[in-house]
């Protein structure tokens, strides 16, 4: 996938991400500073049935689903990848999915991605360009 998506077309095209992921599935979301990946992460765990916020003051939280649990972690504020040692990433194993901000930025503990979200501005500023990579893209 890649598109133009305004953020009244995130929930669409969050269910089809969704739709695309199996059970434990990694999420990479990546992209600049404000680029929207805390906003795609809620959309995706909406329509898992969570209500995410933005992890950014808490690292790592988790939203209970029907389907069992979203995790979403924000790497921004980690300082280096070995401060990613901490992350309890056991625990987020066999989840329903993990969503990550800032991958590179955990280094070898961030497990590898399922799929990649990549964020970038569109043509104007109510938009953005969606890239998705990986084996099996919805």
């Amino acid at each position: 996938m890649n598109q133009v998506v305004r953020e009244a077309g995130l929930p669409e095209v969050a269910a089809r991400i969704v739709s695309g992921l199996p059970p434990g599935a990694v999420l990479w979301l990546t992209g600049d500073l404000g680029a929207g990946k805390t906003t795609v992460a809620r959309a995706v765990a909406a329509v898992l049935g969570a209500e995410a916020t933005s992890p950014t003051f808490g690292l790592v939280h988790r939203y209970p689903t029907g389907a069992g649990p979203v995790f979403h972690v924000d790497c921004y504020r980690l300082r280096s990848p070995e401060e990613a040692s901490e992350i309890d990433w056991a625990e987020m194993e066999g989840s329903r999915l993990l969503m990550i901000e800032w991958p590179d930025r955990g280094g070898a503990w961030v497990p590898p991605p399922t799929l990649t979200l990549r964020l970038d501005p569109g043509p104007d500023p109510d938009s953005r360009r969606l890239q998705l990579t990986g084996p099996d893209q919805p």
